[in-house]
């Protein structure tokens, strides 16, 4: 049982370990440089609040952990202006425990009013650099707006949190369902605040493949924001993407042109190429083929590899082995090094499956299983459950294809992909 649970003051606690260590009052005041006098009262309780620069040599001499005063300290102590010191120093030791407990007492303080406490708090939480303790300081705002009927700070906590719990990849899902929760308290964001949620939204939304709901969120940030920002025209290309892949090519048209008139480096790439992929999905291959060349001789680095993959599709459709073998040449120039977004992902794992397709096809069989293996890997890093089906089904289709049998360690390496997968996301 650790010691914070076994006593109940923070006099009982100093007291305890210290005879617990054979140490008398004497030779803790000579260690410490505290009279014995003073220590005693500590000791007795009859110093309800001692300073801190009191009890850090204490805790130090008798190996007590700091958090464990703190912890004792908070529950006699009231002034406003200690508990955000306290606050402060246990944001620093990363405590998580300690940071709730004090968060909430600085709210139940009577000293501040309800609005003053929790505006003060959130400001805390902003400033603050480590993700884990800003939502903590989020979470125990949300709670308490809950309990006191403070329904801008209720959605304001639940935005920050939406805003970084969107970043794992592996939790996209659930994120998701945080971020539709501040769909009912959207009144109380400034315009500003909902162009942003809106345009997350619409991103992550089109990244989980919620196309439906991708091109509703942009279309309402959209309403929001007049102004020309890149989080914008990131939002109004996953709206475009979400329409091409409902296949509303009209649509899609309509709004490349519209899109085009944003001024970032990424625009002019990504029309050229969504333009390619319309008139792939139209069949009319002529003049994809000739756009999507374009685009993978011009295209920025994080794009070429969407060009590639595009080109794959209309090469197998057609059955041009000989141009999928010219275009995986290409790889070291289409691979990204570094991905960071679930699309990114993705498109790594495609191309890979393409290219083990191709290397199953033309002969290379184990070549192809590594491009399956690293294929899922990429699938995996998102949880993109469709396409390791897609994956898999392709691996299935060749062996049968090709009259192999799956020898044992490549059933290993499956597995281990799978559970590497799996692990994760139970973590």
């Amino acid at each position: 049982m650790s010691v914070s649970l076994t006593f109940t003051t923070l006099g009982e606690l100093i007291k305890e370990k210290r005879v617990g260590l054979g140490i008398s009052l004497s030779e803790l005041g000579r260690v410490t440089g505290i009279s014995k006098g003073v220590l005693s009262k500590i000791e007795n309780d009859e110093t309800k609040r001692p300073e801190l620069r009191t009890l850090k040599p204490i805790a130090d001499v008798l190996e007590i952990p700091y958090e464990e005063i703190i912890e004792r300290y908070v529950d006699v102590e009231h002034r406003i202006e200690f508990l955000d010191s306290l606050l402060s120093e246990a944001i620093e030791m990363k405590n998580l425990f300690l940071i709730a407990k004090l968060a909430k007492k600085i709210l139940e303080n009577s000293q501040e009013d309800t609005y003053t406490s929790l505006e003060r708090l959130y400001d805390l939480a902003g400033n603050t650099i480590r993700n884990e303790v800003k939502l903590k300081l989020y979470s125990v705002i949300i709670e308490y707006a809950r309990m006191r009927g403070e329904p801008k700070y209720i959605v304001k906590g639940l935005l920050q949190k939406y805003l970084i719990e969107r970043k794992d990849l592996k939790k996209m899902e659930d994120s998701f369902s945080l971020g539709q929760e501040i769909i009912h308290y959207k009144g109380f964001l400034t315009e500003e605040e909902k162009a942003i949620f809106y345009f997350r939204m619409a991103l992550q939304a089109f990244a989980i493949k919620k196309y439906h709901e991708s091109i509703e969120l942009a279309k309402a940030g959209l309403i929001e924001d007049k102004s020309s920002n890149e989080l914008k025209a990131r939002a109004y290309l996953a709206m475009i993407n979400s329409l091409l892949l409902l296949g509303k090519y009209d649509e899609v048209e309509h709004h490349l042109d519209i899109f085009g008139n944003f001024e970032y480096n990424f625009v002019s790439d990504a029309t050229k190429i969504t333009r390619g992929i319309v008139k792939a999905k139209k069949k009319e291959y002529d003049v994809a083929i000739s756009m999507l060349k374009e685009c993978l001789d011009e295209a920025s680095k994080e794009l070429k590899i969407h060009a590639a993959n595009e080109l794959f599709d209309v090469y197998f459709q057609t059955r041009d082995i000989n141009s999928i073998a010219e275009l995986l040449t290409l790889e070291e120039e289409c691979i990204i090094s570094n991905p960071q977004t679930p699309f990114q992902y993705i498109s790594m794992g495609i191309f890979y499956r393409y290219k083990g397709n191709f290397m199953m096809e033309t002969g290379f069989p184990e070549q192809g299983k590594e491009c399956y293996l690293s294929s899922l890997n990429s699938f995996g890093k998102v949880s993109a459950y469709q396409e390791m089906l897609i994956c898999m089904k392709d691996v299935f289709s060749h062996f049968s294809k090709k009259s192999m049998s799956f020898d044992l360690e490549y059933i290993k390496q499956l597995d281990e992909v799978y559970n590497n997968f799996t692990n994760i996301n139970c973590n």
